[in-house]
Parts: C-alpha cells; structure tokens; sequence
C-alpha cells in the first residue's frame, strides 16, 4: 500500500497541516519540497487571480507555484470561472435551484446567528478576567461563534491562536463551566 490519497475532505486547520506534510515529507519535515503552492482561490465576484505560498515553501514549490501562477493567468481563470458559475446559476435558476441568489439553508442560519445575538450578553456586562486556561479543538471558523456561547452564558472569554490551532481563553475558575456550554452547543466532544 502507497499511503497516497487523491482527495482529503476536512476543516481548516487540519487541511493546512495535512497539506504542508504532504508536501514536506521527502524532505524529512525541514521544508516543502514537492507541490505548486496553494492553487487560486476561484469564487462568485472573484475577479483578481490570487495564489498563495507558504514560508516552508522550497525552491521547487516557489518555482512550481510560480509557473502554474503564469498558467492560470495566462487562461484567464477569473473569466472561465466567471462564465462557468453564471451557467451554473443559469441553470439553477431555471430549476428552481438558488445559485446566485439566496440559499435557503444559509438564511436559516444566519436567522439563527441574528436571534442568538439578540439575546446574547453585551460583552460590557462581563468584567475582564485573567484569562489562562485554553480550550482547543474548535474549527477557526466557528471559534469567533463558540465564544459567543460563553458571552452568551456570561462566561468571560477570548480568543486567540495557541501552539497546536485556534482555542478559547477563560479564567480557571470558569473553564469546566465553559467547557459544558461548549460542550452542550455542540463545540467540543
């Protein structure tokens, strides 16, 4: 078995570090020595070409990166996605789907985020507390919602970037409290 993988499906952060493995293994973990960087982002409205490189990047990422850069400029990505999403939408409108305009599911959830704000506590409520004690395995992009649940439970918290990801700083002696409402809206196991 090669242990290789053609498509890998997760969050944020553990995507990133799977990424700089990938391409960092033949070099014994110093650099990334094989890859073309991090591709194009490619969206509805997006208009500029924008690839990113990594700072372990190696030479032969930097010089792969670069030369895929010049090709997906040279096709003029922004355009082929541009026309190829408008036909999606096209499409889907024709089909009762909602590309282009208003997703069903994206409005209940942002209805969701509107209520939960309403009766969240106004952060000027809750004294500023020492904040040490971290509670990691949060996705980056739901930790900015997960503190709001502590807001929420009047928990004093912050967020912040720790040594292995995203977490949430509380005072100790609110951490297994802060840990139970996280626990409870589904943020942690």
């Amino acid at each position: 078995m090669a242990g290789t993988v053609d498509v890998m499906v997760t969050d944020s952060l553990t995507g990133n570090v799977l990424m700089k493995m990938f391409s960092a293994f033949t070099s014994g973990g110093e650099y990334e020595a094989t890859g073309w960087g991090y591709g194009p982002g490619v969206g509805p409205g997006y208009d500029k070409l924008i690839c990113i490189l990594s700072r372990a990047s190696g030479a032969p990422v930097v010089a792969s990166a670069i030369s895929y850069a010049a090709q997906v400029a040279a096709g003029d990505l922004p355009a082929i996605a541009g026309r190829e999403l408008g036909e999606v939408g096209r499409l889907q409108s024709t089909s009762g789907g909602s590309w282009g305009g208003s997703c069903p599911q994206v409005e209940a959830l942002k209805a969701e985020v509107a209520e939960a704000a309403r009766h969240a506590a106004p952060t000027g409520q809750l004294r500023p507390k020492v904040a040490t004690e971290e509670i990691g395995g949060i996705d980056i992009l739901e930790i900015e919602d997960a503190a709001a649940v502590l807001t929420h439970k009047l928990i004093y918290a912050r967020t912040g970037m720790g040594c292995t990801g995203p977490i949430i700083l509380v005072a100790p002696e609110d951490k297994e409290a802060a840990r139970a409402a996280l626990r409870e809206a589904g943020y942690i196991q």
